[in-house]
């Protein structure tokens, strides 16, 4: 048995090995993925199917190239920039450097001196020749996108189920909107068996479940990673489930500069997973100015129409009281007794004429006294047609009185009987403009202690006092829980 090596031991003679093999090596391979922190390095990755080679590219190495590192011929039209600063995914490069192996991770790379791109790799080729015929069928269309409804109570979630990106996804709605139901369709959103099962999980997750569940919206969510991580969701399979969803469906795949097959036939394409539920769902601080502003406008609307009521039932009372059959027939009544004091004054002036008569008629018997049987006869005869004419005088005024009675009283009834169903309808009306009316019928109103109107349980919470104005009386009480009905 030979020497035992400490894994310290082994990963430094592995690094003297490969380090001392490969001293100078010219790499081709196409880019995966791309990383520029603020220290100004360029990291990235060489990829040829399967295999993946670290490199890293350091600020002090990026200059501009005066001739070509390959052929050594000077550039006729002066320096080329150095390619650290176009660098991009899906380029094939040719990359001269050194091989490095870090002990304390047992893992190498490639520090690159210079490089020269090679044209696009096959996976930017088959990239773009599957958007170009996508677009061409019409799969990117702006006509076919539809709207992503704001604030939905149920969402379908495909994605990892162990994810950082559903983490953050639950955590966001869970601050925002105001409550939904949420249903995640696990799947694979990594490697070369992820495509048809992010579809299947698309058609699933459109489709209604046992207890009549329908999504309003679906959301496709995978986190950050590399070109290779991300390929999934630039498979033709998975951008024609998204196309042929029958639910809107809004993609967050990967960070803001990533853009994949499927963002482009999704109905809409936010920037990262988070930002998904950030389109999706309100902040709930605008949601509560929102719903301050309406209760406000609310309270003043209703403040406007109780004073429209109040000025319009003060005028039907005006109005009720000049249409009332008891001022119409107190009228009438004044009117009748004025007809009866001149038919009065107009009787008494003619009985007094006619007492002045047989007054001069007597006077002048008393003084011819010699002729008083022959005027005796014409006497009586006067004083009876005197009687006569009196009573028919009478008698006819009475009959005017009676004829002139009549209409005044059927009138009076006829103004009281359309008054009294005008002061029905008044009154009606009067009565369904109280607002307090309702609480005989068995409704309630429900306030804070400060007297103000609660409209929703979301101004009230578990220990609060409250009061129940009811019909006969008020409730005073303290809640114990409250539930959200929505």
């Amino acid at each position: 048995m030979g020497s035992v090596l400490t894994v310290r031991q082994l990963s430094e003679q592995l690094r003297g090995t490969v380090e001392r093999s490969f001293p100078y090596v010219w790499v081709q391979g196409e880019v995966a993925s791309v990383s520029r922190p603020p220290s100004g390095h360029v990291y990235f990755s060489l990829k040829e199917e399967e295999c993946l080679l670290n490199c890293v590219w350091f600020r002090g190495r990026q200059k501009d190239e005066a001739f070509d590192p390959m052929t050594g011929e000077v550039w006729e039209d002066g320096p080329h920039p150095c390619l650290a600063r176009t660098l991009e995914a899906g380029q094939t490069l040719i990359c001269a450097g050194r091989l490095c192996l870090y002990a304390s991770r047992s893992q190498y790379q490639l520090t690159v001196d210079l490089a020269q791109a090679a044209g696009k790799g096959l996976w930017h080729q088959q990239f773009e020749a599957l958007k170009r015929r996508l677009f061409d069928e019409g799969l990117f269309a702006q006509e076919h996108k539809r709207p992503i409804p704001q604030n939905p109570v149920r969402v379908a979630v495909v994605t990892a189920p162990k994810g950082a990106a559903i983490r953050d996804f639950i955590r966001i709605s869970n601050e925002r909107g105001t409550g939904a139901q949420i249903r995640i369709f696990p799947t694979l959103v990594q490697g070369d068996e992820a495509p048809p099962l992010i579809a299947e999980a698309l058609r699933h997750a459109a489709l209604p479940s046992g207890d009549g569940w329908l999504p309003e919206v679906i959301v496709l969510i995978r986190g950050g990673g590399s070109v290779q991580d991300l390929w999934a969701f630039n498979d033709e399979r998975v951008a024609r489930a998204v196309f042929d969803s029958p639910v809107p469906v809004l993609t967050g795949i990967g960070h803001e500069i990533d853009l994949s097959i499927t963002d482009l036939a999704a109905d809409f394409s936010a920037a990262t997973p988070s930002h998904t539920a950030q389109m999706l769902w309100t902040e709930r601080s605008h949601l509560l100015r929102r719903l301050t502003a309406i209760e406000d406008n609310l309270l003043q609307a209703m403040d406007h129409a109780l004073e429209r009521c109040s000025t319009q039932a003060e005028r039907l009372v005006h109005t009720l009281k000049l249409l009332s059959p008891s001022m119409r027939l107190q009228e009438k009544a004044s009117a009748l007794d004025n007809a009866v004091r001149r038919m009065d004054a107009v009787l008494n002036a003619s009985l007094s004429l006619n007492a002045q008569a047989i007054e001069r008629l007597t006077l002048s018997l008393a003084h011819s006294s010699s002729r008083p049987e022959r005027l005796a006869p014409e006497l009586n005869a006067m004083t009876h047609r005197l009687w006569r004419a009196g009573e028919s005088l009478f008698s006819e005024k009475e009959k005017q009185a009676e004829r002139a009675a009549a209409p005044l009283a059927s009138l009076g009834r006829h103004i009281g009987s359309t008054q009294e169903r005008r002061a029905a309808e008044l009154a009606a009306r009067l009565l369904g403009l109280d607002p307090f009316e309702p609480l005989k019928r068995g409704y309630a109103f429900v306030q804070s202690k400060n007297g103000a109107f609660l409209r929703s349980v979301l101004q009230i919470h578990s220990g609060n006092a409250i009061d129940v104005r009811m019909g006969d009386g008020v409730v005073h009480a303290l809640v114990e829980s409250v539930e959200n009905k929505q």
